[in-house]
């Protein structure tokens, strides 16, 4: 039982950069591994990048690899997604999600956020 929220979306243009946070709810957010996703309109969602429980182990998907980055900060119980040298490609709806173990694959995350929108125009 966890309450994810994300926040830091809106418009920027391509190659500059967004900072996502998603701020979870509860005593038990450091037993989780965390994901992020997004959702273009008319696509189906899709991975971007997991983190571990301690934060020391990242996972991306190849299309972000070199340009995100994801962190976490137990203590704040909130894990971030730094995003740089953003493409319209990158236009979606992002969305953070919790997991019991590290995977990129959707069907592995329990939770979900209601998501943040995101828009880079060229």
């Amino acid at each position: 039982q966890v309450q994810l929220v994300e926040s830091g979306g809106g418009l920027v243009q391509a190659g500059g950069s967004l900072r996502l946070s998603c701020a979870a709810s509860g005593r038990t957010f450091g037993s989780y591994f965390m994901g992020w996703f997004r959702q273009a309109p008319g696509k189906e969602r899709e991975f971007v990048a997991a983190i571990n429980r301690s934060g020391y182990t990242t996972l991306y998907a190849d299309s972000v690899k070199g340009r995100f980055t994801i962190s976490r900060d137990n203590a704040k119980n909130t894990v971030y997604l730094q995003m740089n040298n953003l493409k319209p490609e990158d236009t979606a709806d992002y969305y953070c999600a919790a997991a019991g173990h590290l995977d990129r694959r959707l069907v592995s995350y329990d939770y979900w956020g209601q998501g943040t929108q995101v828009t880079v125009s060229s």
